[in-house]
């Protein structure tokens, strides 16, 4: 029998024996047993929800943690954690009221940790001044290696670029998709081919191919997604994932398809299903478009320096196919996750290099997106000084080297998470995936820029 359970029945088996004996002059009334059995219960709940957190189970966690704080109201760490579950979660509102009742509730006891979690809320909802506030509290309060680890300094960074950012007019208006391609889910990952006619992307929604969900996070696994415009009703129309054999039991996520339409390059998962045959990790596949216009099955690209047992994906080509850039966290354990280059070698990809520490940093690096040409490279990080999470740069590739990493700035970026950039010169558009808050919680959808009078910075 679990120890702290043996704890709580002889604690209460005591106090009952004291009651009905007369141990004390003045027994307790009866709902300071309640109250004793109901904290023990509640510590036992936390430490549950904190190793389902630990293991990335978000969803599992939050309900361990709610039945701690049905069983001990009083508890400033449940409200603690069930602020830290919904803010891994994006419900950004529902965090900031938590962890604000943990400090109410936990006064001079609670774990100072929380300062940095209402001050990386208070980010995400765009109150700056409050952010900086709780940023530095969190400075004040936390160990130097454990604010370092945090980047407390780095956000407080953040929160200064993010005022004189906002302080500026945006120069392009952010337009949510119109149609059913946004479902609640999280959609993102848009690529638009057919001149502006068609569009794929990737969603978390419920109809995914096998109905799964990760066991980790507790989302519907990813599917590809395509949708047409529907010029008289103007706005996506026609949704489907049934698009011949790209989409599997896994995660599926179409990363690239050439000016052609006939080929494409894709990141398959499917370690956490029960299929015979699963990937090592997330990898890089290619595919091809069938006669029938449907996608053939994914072939894993058979390179050891693309893919590796770790996370690959989110790869980009040049117009002429020859130069690929992807993201991987082999070096997980010095940088997050880091742009990686490979160049054909004949019909076989060489040997993938990782690109330098000036474009890549100890944060993250993904999403890239490279211009037709090979000249810019557009990619999303959280480790350059940005408004706050990941914010969308453009670097210059000058042939022998590579030019310094652009903030793309207000309107492009936001203080959330902005990623999936894309920039269609042809049409004179962009797309970019981003959080819409709406209430306490939040999603992420896909976006559009009118893009007329863009040009690229490059100082």
């Amino acid at each position: 029998m679990n120890k702290l359970i043996q704890s709580v029945l002889s604690i209460t088996f005591l106090l009952f024996i004291g009651t009905v004996y007369g141990f004390n002059d003045n027994p307790a009334p009866t709902d300071s047993t309640t109250s004793l059995v109901d904290k023990s219960a509640a510590v036992y709940f936390i430490e549950e929800g904190k190793t389902l957190y630990g293991e990335g189970k978000i969803k599992d966690a939050l309900i361990k943690f709610r039945e701690a704080g049905v069983k001990d109201p009083n508890s400033w760490r449940a409200a603690y954690w069930i602020s830290k579950c919904h803010y891994k979660m994006n419900n950004y509102g529902y965090a900031l009221k938590y962890a604000k009742n943990a400090v109410s509730l936990g006064d001079d006891k609670v774990n100072k940790e929380v300062y940095f979690t209402l001050a990386v809320t208070y980010h995400r909802l765009g109150i700056i001044d409050s952010a900086l506030v709780n940023y530095q509290h969190a400075n004040e309060n936390l160990s130097a290696p454990r604010a370092k680890t945090l980047m407390v300094e780095h956000h407080i960074e953040e929160c200064a670029f993010a005022k004189e950012q906002l302080a500026k007019e945006p120069k392009f208006i952010k337009k949510r998709l119109v149609g059913d391609v946004n479902s609640g889910y999280d959609d993102y990952n848009a690529i638009v081919v057919d001149g502006g006619k068609t569009i794929y992307f990737v969603s978390r929604r419920s109809n995914t191919t096998g109905g799964g969900m990760n066991p980790d996070d507790q989302v519907f696994f990813e599917d590809v997604y395509r949708a047409t415009w529907d010029d008289e009703l103007k706005e996506w129309d026609d949704i489907t994932n049934k698009l011949g054999k790209i989409n599997s039991d896994g995660f599926d996520a179409l990363n690239y398809i050439s000016p052609d339409g006939l080929y494409g390059v894709m990141t398959l998962n499917s370690t956490a299903t029960d299929a015979k045959t699963t990937t090592r990790g997330s990898d890089l596949c290619e595919l091809k478009m069938s006669d029938k216009g449907t996608w053939n099955s994914p072939r894993t690209i058979k390179n050891k320096t693309i893919n590796t047992s770790f996370f690959e994906g989110s790869a980009t080509l040049t117009a002429d196919g020859n130069t690929m850039y992807f993201v991987s966290d082999r070096k997980g354990d010095k940088s997050s996750t880091d742009i990686y280059v490979a160049h054909k070698e004949g019909k076989s990809w060489g040997n993938a290099k990782v690109l330098p520490m000036t474009i890549n940093t100890k944060g993250r690096e993904t999403t890239p997106y490279i211009s037709a040409d090979g000249r810019y490279l557009f990619f999303s990080s959280d480790g350059h000084i940005g408004m706050g999470g990941l914010d969308v740069y453009v670097v210059e590739n000058l042939g022998d080297s590579w030019g310094t990493p652009i903030n793309l700035g207000n309107g492009i970026n936001s203080v959330n998470n902005d990623t999936h950039f894309t920039y269609d010169k042809a049409i004179n558009k962009a797309y970019i995936s981003g959080y819409e808050i709406v209430g306490q919680k939040s999603s992420i959808d896909i976006y559009e820029y009118d893009m007329t009078g863009f040009t690229i910075p490059t100082k």
